[in-house]
């Protein structure tokens, strides 16, 4: 991906097929769908590619256990179809994952035994393992960390985990295979109509302040928790369709949860199921569901929200994590499609809607990771008709990822794989870039896998411009040791300066700036 060819794009179409907006989950879906029907796309992102929600979700690709408990099958049975096609798609950044509930009332075993057999039924040929009880000894054995006192026994299930900011990059660059435009930090200002009809968007580039007046037979509004922002843009009188729920998780080292298996909690006192998960190396616990008014690109967790997490995993686990132990916490924005009256956002379906304005802004709102594929798959829908584009429905279903690999897909990739591994087929051309330059091997936070050579390849191949792009997302540093990628902001920023042409007042100003976002990701008091 190239920006400075995908900038110039922008004055050489006249008109195109689909404008996306926004860059998260939703968004790059999208593009991929619209960009593979053969539609001419062009997507364009406020700030950097799963800048919000969709780079801090819970790592996991799932059908929704707790969906169950809400009795709604439907959407359990959807995201377990797409959990499945995703593991097909894009082996190279999915892989199988045990969960064990612990068990501490007698009761817990058959009944979360019962939930967990029709979760596996649903899933059908694309279920990723069978559940099981199991014993005292067994769950110990595999949670070795998890509180032995009065515990019972367990329940083994299997879901999925990803990568979700590197799944994002992914979605970016397969658009682009597929012939797609896809822009980060070109922000939509406003809309444009003739006969009152939405035809385009004002959008101005944040790197160079020149504004683009650009012309589509239909837009897609695909912009998460700003949702209602476009929406404004269209009509100043709509009705918002999106509330806001904070999700926060803290990350704690490895040696707290040291086996292979997640824990599942089904049921914690704010309503949610509550997951402690391995992830890099690091452990990941969360989530809670606070409601939110006020919407940013950088959420920040409430103290509230650290004691929660702290509480449970002192309840769960042996080794009692305290403030000082947290090595980042990160907060996103769940964009929920939710009725005014409604308190309890963690009772809030994850079902997704398509809305259509009376101009023909087509508008895609709630859903989540594991679903991502089969919104954009309906938004494309309703955009193809509303744009009158030649009739063409989804390929989406079978298309295989950038990165795919034919030796991956009937492997269970195990957890300590090579980190690299999850570039795909891309991984000989960063090899190759190490051989050439044996010095970008040194590692970018020290403890960390990432080496220098993938900081010259995110902006070489994924559009990375600032060092919080590489650092919180092409990297995953800021979520895994946000006091060690401090230290690591001046280093990747003279590499950057390198590669951009930036001067030394430019490495100053980034630096300063990746270090006081990243004092966010931690604990006041730690």
């Amino acid at each position: 991906m190239n920006r400075s060819r995908m900038i110039s794009r922008l004055t050489d179409e006249v008109q195109w097929d689909v404008i996306v907006i926004g860059g998260g989950a939703s968004g790059l879906g999208a593009a991929v769908d619209a960009a593979s029907r053969g539609y001419s796309t062009l997507l364009l992102e406020q700030s950097d590619f799963a800048k919000g929600t969709s780079s801090r979700s819970t790592k996991l690709v799932h059908g929704g256990v707790r969906y169950l408990k809400q009795g709604n099958v439907s959407l359990v049975l959807e995201a377990l179809q797409e959990r499945g096609l995703l593991r097909r798609n894009a082996p190279h950044l999915v892989r199988n994952l045990q969960f064990i509930v612990p068990v501490y009332d007698w009761w817990e075993g058959p009944f979360y035994g019962v939930g967990l057999r029709l979760y596996d039924m649903l899933a059908g040929k694309l279920g990723l393992g069978d559940s099981r009880n199991l014993s005292r000894e067994e769950t110990l054995d595999g949670i070795p960390t998890i509180e032995p006192d009065q515990l019972r026994g367990g329940v083994l299930y299997y879901d999925a985990q990803f990568d979700d900011a590197r799944l994002a990059i992914t979605l970016a660059r397969t658009a682009v295979d597929l012939g797609a435009t896809v822009l980060n930090y070109v922000r939509v200002v406003g809309l444009t109509k003739e006969n009152n009809l939405t035809n385009g968007v004002l959008a101005v580039d944040s790197t160079t302040g020149k504004e683009y007046e650009i012309r589509a037979r239909s837009v897609v509004n695909a912009t998460g928790v700003f949702t209602d922002t476009i929406r404004t843009m269209d009509d100043p009188d709509s009705v918002p369709m999106v509330r806001a729920s904070q999700g926060v998780h803290i990350v704690l080292d490895r040696s707290f949860l040291p086996g292979e298996a997640a824990i599942m909690v089904p049921s914690t006192e704010d309503g949610r199921v509550l997951f402690a998960i391995p992830w890099h190396n690091r452990v990941v616990v969360g989530t809670t569901d606070t409601p939110v008014d006020l919407v940013s690109l950088e959420p920040r967790p409430l103290e509230a929200e650290i004691d929660f997490l702290l509480d449970c995993s002192v309840k769960y686990l042996t080794n009692d994590p305290t403030r000082a132990d947290i090595l980042s916490v990160f907060a996103g924005l769940r964009p929920l499609v939710a009725p005014a009256d409604e308190k309890d956002t963690a009772s809030v379906s994850r079902e997704h809607v398509v809305h259509i304005s009376r101009s023909g802004l087509v508008t895609i709102a709630g859903g989540k990771w594991t679903t991502y594929r089969r919104m954009a798959a309906d938004v494309i829908d309703k955009a193809a008709i509303v744009g009158r584009l030649k009739e063409s429905s989804s390929q989406t279903e079978k298309l295989k990822l950038h990165g795919y690999r034919e030796d991956l897909p009937d492997v269970d990739i195990p957890a300590d794989r090579g980190h690299l591994d999850s570039y795909g087929s891309d991984v000989s051309q960063i090899r190759s870039l190490l051989n050439d330059r044996p010095e970008l091997g040194a590692p970018v936070v020290k403890g960390l896998p990432y080496n220098l050579a993938e900081v010259v390849w995110s902006i070489r191949h994924e559009m990375a411009l600032t060092v919080e792009d590489v650092l919180a997302r092409r990297t995953r540093c800021l979520l895994l040791d946000a006091r060690g990628s401090m230290d690591a902001a001046e280093n990747v920023a003279q590499l950057m300066a390198a590669e951009l042409d930036r001067d030394g007042g430019w490495v100053a100003a980034q630096a300063a700036s990746y270090r006081k976002l990243a004092t966010g990701y931690l604990p006041e008091s730690a």
